[in-house]
């Protein structure tokens, strides 16, 4: 178990031929419900894990089944939760805290760590079978004709969602169309947001406080005027790029044009801007000058790329050589309009 989590949920030892093995309850309680909140709002994210190894649920024996799952709390919740009533082994990998979908495609929830896991618990002397019930998330990670010629075991891959695992054994461990359908709607989206805005309100503090203090400066020397019109706004339109890529990107990802979530993003952004412009026309709107509107389009436009780019670490369509890939056109892209809109900044501080 974690140093930095409670262990309430662990409800009893279950005496096996190769020791004592916890017993983790099946229905999370209030504060395993108030962790994720704040997990979710990223809170506390990288320690929230159990200890890898071997869990029971209910009063399982050596025929009981063994599912597979991430040392991500919220991943193990999730499968323990799914199976009130009933007997089961869990055997948790060692994936770092990370979630099966993320650590497949890191590689540590593995075909290699699965074995390890195996042989580390003992697990045949547990159980007579010699059958795992792994994610189908996982299947990017866990080779199952690799696990048989190594350890000798048979891998199952079950149902997407841990609701379904009850339906899955009772159909004798087969998964109907429905449950191997990944879906990504905007309840999924959504509920996705939160951990991406907290670190992006850290990483846009800085730029917003240079902002800030830099736009007193003018022709006519500094003012702190400005900073209270000017300042205020640039560090308003910094947040309108965090919620255009943060939010709005992820909210209307199916809809906004662009296959690349970068390319998302920064049309998400200058939207924004465009918006802002519009019921001032024939003028630049809100901004000073047609150069100061311009250079926010740049700039809304790179700091929505950024953060929408970010997002494709929770998509469930997104493969590590996709991201690599765009990240070597997005990223240079990005530094270059986000320069050029803080040239055009400074300079329409003068003009």
């Amino acid at each position: 178990m974690s140093g930095h989590e409670r262990t309430e949920w662990i409800v009893g030892i279950i005496d096996t031929p190769a020791g004592g093995v916890p017993r983790a309850g099946t229905r999370p309680g209030f504060r395993d419900r108030l962790s994720e909140v704040r997990v979710r709002w990223g809170i506390g994210r990288m320690s929230y894990a159990v200890s890898p190894g071997l869990y029971a649920a209910g009063n399982p024996s050596m025929g009981s089944p063994v599912l597979v799952t991430a040392s991500y709390k919220m991943s193990f919740d999730r499968v323990r939760g799914s199976l009130e009533g009933r007997d089961a082994w869990i055997l948790v990998l060692d994936t770092k805290g990370v979630n099966v979908w993320c650590a497949a495609g890191k590689g540590t929830f593995g075909t290699d760590e699965l074995c390890r896991k195996i042989k580390s618990t003992r697990l045949e002397e547990i159980v007579s079978h010699r059958d795992l019930i792994v994610p189908q998330l996982g299947a990017t990670g866990v080779s199952a004709h690799r696990v048989r010629e190594l350890c000798g075991w048979r891998v199952r891959f079950g149902p997407v969602r841990s609701k379904d695992i009850p339906a899955y054994l009772d159909s004798g461990m087969k998964a109907s169309p429905e449950m191997r359908q990944v879906r990504f709607t905007i309840a999924d989206r959504l509920v996705l947001v939160p951990v991406d805005l907290v670190p992006g309100l850290k990483r846009l503090f800085l730029p917003a406080l240079f902002f800030v203090l830099f736009s007193g400066l003018g022709r006519d020397g500094y003012s702190a005027q400005r900073i209270m019109s000017s300042g205020a706004r640039s560090a308003l339109l910094l947040l309108a790029g965090l919620m255009a890529g943060g939010v709005l990107s992820p909210l209307l990802l199916p809809w906004i044009p662009g296959r690349a979530f970068s390319v998302k993003g920064a049309f998400a952004g200058t939207f924004l801007v465009v918006l802002m412009i519009v019921p001032g026309l024939p003028g630049p709107g809100i901004f000073g000058s047609w150069l100061e509107a311009g250079t926010w389009l740049l700039i809304v436009g790179a700091v929505a790329s950024f953060f929408a780019m970010n997002f494709t670490g929770a998509s469930t369509y997104a493969s590590p050589s996709g991201v690599r890939r765009e990240m070597r056109y997005a990223v240079p892209a990005q530094v270059a309009a986000a320069s050029a809109g803080l040239l055009g900044w400074v300079v329409a501080r003068f003009v």
